[in-house]
């Protein structure tokens, strides 16, 4: 219902995002049926938290999941085997252990992002393109009231490549790798 001196505007904006938020998982999720290798969310995280800051260890993996050292051990196991993830030493400390994405996981996060950003796109062209612009503002400075509330800093990198979501790989650190994991959630 629209509150009084706001047009359109929602009596509870927070409750609204968070319906739009379980529709976006929703749609999120029902894409991924079927896709190989079927990995869980919290696979998926990993991977996309490797991928925002290649060569990561254990311990900051844990960090940037919010997971125990023996939960994230069994989770990098288990991506190993799916052929997604190595582990390697690190070149200057024989008690790290590097963390890397295999080809096979880098093709993985780019088939899931081709099918997140069809099923969005799918939704967004039943919208008014003036409805779309609006979407767009909003999600902006919901963006930016967010900036540092999310650990590890900025919960959204400042990417010019909408298409992308959070940004491009490479050069990136524990801010870019929590906003990566912000935006597949």
């Amino acid at each position: 219902m629209p509150s009084p001196g706001r047009p359109g505007a929602h009596e509870d904006p927070a409750a609204a995002l968070g319906v739009a938020a379980e529709l976006l998982a929703v749609l999120h999720a029902h894409g991924q049926d079927g896709a190989v290798p079927a990995v869980s969310p919290s696979q998926m995280r990993a991977l996309i938290a490797v991928e925002g800051a290649e060569g990561i260890n254990l311990r900051a993996l844990g960090a940037v999941l919010g997971s125990r050292p023996p939960s994230v051990t069994r989770l990098c196991d288990r991506l190993e085997a799916l052929g997604l993830l190595t582990r390697s030493p690190h070149p200057s400390s024989r008690r790290e252990v590097e963390l890397r994405l295999t080809p096979r996981g880098r093709a993985l996060l780019e088939e899931r992002r081709a099918i997140r950003a069809r099923a969005f796109s799918a939704v967004l062209a039943r919208m008014a393109p003036e409805a779309v612009d609006a979407l767009v503002t909003g999600l902006a400075a919901f963006r930016e009231a967010a900036d540092g509330l999310l650990p590890g800093g900025r919960p959204a990198d400042t990417s010019d490549d909408p298409a992308e979501g959070a940004g491009s790989p490479g050069g990136a650190g524990p801010a870019r790798t929590t906003a990566r994991i912000a935006d597949s959630a």
